[in-house]
Order: C-alpha cells, then structure tokens, then sequence
C-alpha cells in the first residue's frame, strides 16, 4: 500500500492552516503518484 510521505504531509498542514486564515474549509486532499490516488480525509488526516 502507498504511502504518504513525510513532507507531504507537513505541506498539507500548511495549506490547510493558511486556508483556514481565509475561512476555506478543507475537505480532503489528493495525493495522485502513477495509477494511485491517496486521500488524507480517508486517512484520518485532516
């Protein structure tokens, strides 16, 4: 199973901390690598 890097995922803590400024609300985010798409609401991320 793939999975999400490191910076990765301290990029998505940013972006959604700086939408969150401008009261965006992030839902999920996609990851796409080759035929694999991995999203960090279903990981329990966000």
């Amino acid at each position: 199973m793939a999975e999400l890097s490191r910076p990765n995922k301290a990029l998505s803590r940013t972006l959604v901390a700086a939408l969150t400024l401008v009261d965006v609300r992030v839902l999920d985010l996609l990851t796409v690598s080759g035929g694999t798409v991995l999203s960090m609401a279903n990981r329990g991320l966000l």
